[in-house]
């Protein structure tokens, strides 16, 4: 009779494995989308960053303009 919350385990173990399955898959699948891990917690401050280093290394890889 002290055993029997082994019962439980299995469909426990199942459940855990399956969300261990989803979160692994978000993860690649945007990862492969977008070539990054997705950033948490992204707010307006790291948005606007992003663009302006995108900005930023656009322009230097630009050609200058020759004299």
């Amino acid at each position: 009779m002290a055993l029997v919350w082994l019962e439980a385990m299995l469909p426990l173990g199942i459940i855990a494995g399956m969300l261990c399955v989803m979160g692994n898959a978000q993860y690649f699948i945007h990862k492969a989308a977008h070539g990054r891990p997705k950033h948490i917690g992204n707010d307006v401050w790291d948005v606007a960053m992003e663009r302006r280093d995108k900005k930023i290394m656009e322009m230097l890889s630009s050609p200058s303009p020759s004299e």
